[in-house]
């Protein structure tokens, strides 16, 4: 497992202060207003101020008093210690952990690696590109096992959730 997790993107500078608009990539925007550190590149860089909008945050970082200065942070994502993450709820991952897995069918065909996870509301969907491209919903009808620590997802074999009547 990965020891640091992305919790946001940075998407662009905001205001004249340096200040920078974060895209969150975590289900919780509220964790961002508990942020005293982030790592920008691997460096630990000190959160002085955040404020929570509906679907972005405006984060103020040390050492950023400019424009310029917030220009450089464009398209960097944050990552916080997988140790300061926010607690998860049972059979809840992070999206992360999830990336490194590969899905087998119950009869041990390897149908590929998780490339991403489409939050779609009402369930999420795995998405493999290769060496097929297959678009698995995450349902308890189809999602039968997944094990972070060995790297493994288990699901129903895709002639069994995908035949149409």
């Amino acid at each position: 497992m990965k020891k640091f997790l992305t919790i946001g993107e940075i998407t662009k500078p905001h205001g004249i202060k340096g200040e920078v608009k974060v895209f969150p990539l975590t289900d919780d925007i509220a964790r961002f207003k508990r942020l005293k550190r982030v790592f920008i590149d691997g460096k630990e860089v000190q959160v002085v101020y955040v404020t929570v909008g509906n679907d972005r945050a405006i984060m103020k970082l040390e050492g950023c008093e400019s424009v310029e200065d917030a220009e450089r942070f464009r398209k960097k994502t944050m990552e916080v210690p997988r140790e300061e993450a926010v607690k998860l709820e049972e059979d809840a991952y992070f999206i992360e952990d999830l990336k490194d897995c590969t899905v087998f069918d119950e009869e041990g065909k390897e149908l590929g690696q998780i490339s991403e996870v489409i939050q779609t509301g009402a369930n999420d969907v795995y998405w493999i590109k290769n060496p097929k491209e297959l678009l698995i919903p995450v349902i308890r009808d189809v999602v039968l096992d997944v094990d972070i620590e060995k790297g493994r997802i288990v699901i129903k074999p895709v002639r069994e959730w995908m035949d149409e009547d």
